[in-house]
């Protein structure tokens, strides 16, 4: 059973947190020291061609995947790479958006499969050499920064940049399972090139503590803006993401006429039960059915029929500072 992201691990350093936190601490350095030796010791494939690697710092959603779908639209001779995670394929195979599920795929490498060349592979180095034989003039890879099996030519890192209501992206500075980040932060920001902090549509500006934990590297500020607006008519929203409080807020915030919204686990299966519960609250308010394009891809064919998906799309501040970036890898 996949559990929801706890709230209290993104709370700043000082609010009060539960006890659990205090307890997982010892994990929390022991998972740090597997990963740090893990990448000591690698010895990172070079497939030939150029990889980007867009990653983060912190378990759950920071908007990574946005900003590969913008990369791969900007590179168009560029493959997309993807562990495929919650998939049951271990690759190296290119995923064809009309033939593979979810299950078999994952659903963010199905999702970004209409739009450009996406292959998944559990081990990244192969899927790489396999994108290049395919062709690839460079790999744009979701994920990975803690993966240290491929030569990265340019990493970058996406930081979620909300910071309202006492919630902080890094939490008080933990690593899993005490806290969200996955590596000490000044550790993993040392493997990057630069940052890019993601903030969403209705917040004017970042954080300047944030800017301040990040001042080692180079900043882009983007922002998941809406790709067309929502639904007309009322409607109940759904999403199995890493912090799916954030889709309410942003489908509200795009003058959605939200009645309801439930909320699922990340990369949350949907079953009978899930299917069940969502359509009675349907029901329940006269309501239509909106979620993310990454929930919509994991829905059975015929509740792709009667839910709406609402795409959302990385819209980077500075232009200029991103081809400047990725003008190298075309």
């Amino acid at each position: 059973m996949k559990l929801s992201t706890p709230r209290w691990w993104y709370a700043r350093e000082g609010a009060p947190a539960p006890i659990t936190r205090a307890l997982l601490k010892p994990v929390s350095w022991a998972w740090a020291a597997v990963t740090a030796r893990r990448i000591a010791e690698a010895e990172p494939v070079d497939p030939g061609a150029p990889v980007i690697c867009v990653g983060n710092l912190t378990v759950g959603g920071s908007g990574k995947t946005p900003v590969v779908r913008e990369l791969l639209r900007r590179l168009p001779d560029a493959h997309g790479l993807s562990r495929g995670y919650g998939g049951s394929e271990r690759g190296p195979l290119r995923v064809d958006p009309i033939r593979h599920t979810a299950a078999q795929v994952g659903d963010e490498p199905l999702m970004l499969s209409a739009d450009a060349p996406i292959w998944v592979a559990r081990d990244r180095a192969a899927g790489a050499l396999a994108a290049v034989a395919a062709g690839a003039s460079a790999i744009v890879m979701d994920d990975g920064h803690q993966n240290p099996r491929l030569k990265k030519t340019l990493s970058l890192v996406v930081v979620d940049g909300e910071t309202r209501n006492n919630v902080w992206p890094l939490g008080d500075g933990s690593v899993f399972p005490a806290g969200p980040l996955r590596e000490p932060l000044a550790v993993g920001l040392a493997r990057a090139d630069a940052v890019i902090v993601m903030l969403p549509a209705d917040l004017a500006q970042p954080d300047p503590e944030l800017l301040a934990a990040l001042v080692a590297k180079p900043v882009l500020i983007a922002r998941l803006e809406p790709a067309e607006p929502p639904p007309p008519g009322p409607q109940v929203g759904f999403a199995g993401i890493g912090m799916p409080w954030k889709v309410e807020r942003a489908l509200k915030a795009a003058g959605c006429e939200l009645v309801d919204f439930v909320p699922f686990p990340d990369h949350f299966a949907y079953d009978a039960a899930a299917l069940k519960l969502i359509e009675g609250r349907a029901e329940i308010f006269d309501a239509g059915l909106v979620t993310t394009e990454k929930d919509w891809v994991r829905l059975p064919p015929a509740w792709r029929e009667r839910a709406k998906a609402w795409p959302v799309r990385a819209v980077f501040e500075d232009e200029a500072a991103l081809e400047r970036l990725i003008a190298p890898y075309r």
